[in-house]
């Protein structure tokens, strides 16, 4: 089983029926629009970050 959050609702129409596509390796069936997809994490943006002490101006 995998450790990786699954997202809670479709991106094309918001339907929260989603169940793993056996076919591919982290992707995702809607049962609504019955499209597959997967979703892929690219990083964090540094733009706008505060620090973890909450004090001073966010970095920009």
């Amino acid at each position: 089983m995998s450790e990786r959050a699954a997202p809670m609702y479709c991106p094309y129409c918001a339907e929260e029926d989603l169940r793993p596509h056996e076919e591919s390796h982290g992707a995702w069936e809607c049962r609504g629009c019955q499209r597959v997809f997967s979703v892929k994490f690219l990083g964090l943006r540094a733009a706008g970050l505060v620090p973890p002490d909450g004090r001073g101006e966010a970095i920009r």
